[in-house]
């Protein structure tokens, strides 16, 4: 038996997949309260222009007026998952594990760990090397350069051991988005994607399915 399922949400708005992975993310905590029992769920989408920020992010890390978004098309959601603003759009593989962590034997670290390694393990199969920054969560290209960038952010929310929100995966991203932040509150560092490394756009489905796989490996 696999020790999640897999679901492709597509296209969807931010709005519309945070209300469905908060249904999951409370069935799944009431569920493991009442009979031990864990339904894991992964979950890959693309979502509309949108900036999310966590809770512990700052608000002058949005780059131009609140009013001005709407009249670009872009989306603004205060969230409740860890860490700063961030971007997402077409071309990015979204992920929310929904996962009872319990069901693995490791805590919210090791969880965190797991899932950059899932990513740095991806890049890999490009011919991309990905690294972990110091201090920081996600996925860094040469992070102790000048040039250091992120393709992968990470933020999670989690009670009793059970997560939600995941990662966003850079692929074919428009990376102007990230013009109007300072994002995961950096200013002294880049972002980039994978079209961007390897100089043309990348096969997007083929991508999620790489990426699934090395999901199923490090989460049997």
């Amino acid at each position: 038996m696999a020790s999640f399922s897999y679901t492709d949400w597509g296209k969807i708005d931010y709005a519309e997949a945070f209300d469905r992975q908060t249904l999951l993310f409370t069935n799944l905590i009431e569920a493991k309260l009442k009979s031990g029992e864990a339904q894991n769920r992964l979950i890959f989408c693309e979502h509309s222009p949108v900036l999310t920020i966590g809770k512990s992010g700052k608000a002058d890390n949005l780059l131009i007026p609140e009013v001005l978004l709407k009249e670009k098309g872009i989306a603004y959601f205060h969230t409740n998952r860890g860490g700063d603003i961030t971007y997402h759009g077409p071309g990015q593989i979204t992920g929310y594990p929904i996962f009872d962590l319990d069901s693995w034997g490791f805590g919210l670290k090791d969880y965190i760990h797991r899932m950059e390694e899932v990513v740095i393990r991806f890049l890999a199969y490009y011919g991309v090397r990905g690294e972990r920054l110091d201090g920081a969560t996600g996925v860094w290209i040469e992070p102790d350069k000048k040039s250091a960038r992120k393709i992968c952010a990470i933020g999670v929310k989690s009670s009793h051991f059970v997560t939600m929100h995941g990662f966003a995966l850079n692929i074919n991203t428009d990376l102007s988005y990230f013009s109007l932040i300072n994002p995961c509150g950096f200013v002294d560092k880049g972002v980039t994607s994978l079209a961007r490394e390897l100089g043309e756009m990348q096969d997007f489905e083929g991508a999620k399915m790489k990426l699934l796989a090395l999901f199923r490996e490090f989460f049997p």
